[in-house]
């Protein structure tokens, strides 16, 4: 009887930790590749606002991070930097700072969803038409499937 248990209980572990490892590498396998270079700097001598992604915002850890330069402009938000792998990554415009999960909540009805992050290296995410960008002053990058803040940047 104490053998079953010992073998549920180590198969159990090894079983959450396939699931957790899954759940970290898959989007690193499916991601399309980042957009070139060029179109990075492109896009980002189009924009009109720029801000920094650090690693040292409060509720940034070591797997939920971003770091470099956001570009936002009237037709994209360009990122020159990384972020932490993950899934379901969505970008969000915001009328204040946030850098904490319960501050995320708190703004989020005064937010506006412009996209979704595909790669972790640059990227480009397309402003819909008629979407003002000052009107807000953060660029956020949120984790939507499991309520997880990833990263902000004050662009203005």
């Amino acid at each position: 009887m104490k053998r079953a248990l010992i073998l549920a209980a180590t198969h159990a572990i090894a079983i959450a930790i396939g699931f957790a490892a899954g759940v970290y590498f898959l989007p690193i396998l499916i991601a399309p590749p980042a957009p070139p270079m060029a179109q990075v700097e492109a896009a980002s001598k189009a924009a009109q606002f720029k801000g920094e992604f650090r690693r040292t915002l409060k509720d940034s850890d070591a797997l939920h991070w971003g770091e470099g330069t956001v570009f936002v402009g009237a037709d994209a938000i360009t990122l020159k930097g990384r972020v932490a792998p993950g899934p379901d990554y969505k970008v969000y415009l915001s009328p204040e700072f946030v850098e904490t999960e319960a501050d995320f909540a708190r703004v989020k009805p005064r937010m506006l969803r412009v996209g979704e992050v595909k790669t972790f290296e640059n990227f480009i995410v397309p402003l819909a038409p008629g979407v003002d960008p000052s009107r807000y002053d953060t660029v956020i990058v949120w984790c939507e499937t499991f309520g997880q803040f990833i990263t902000a940047a004050k662009y203005r």
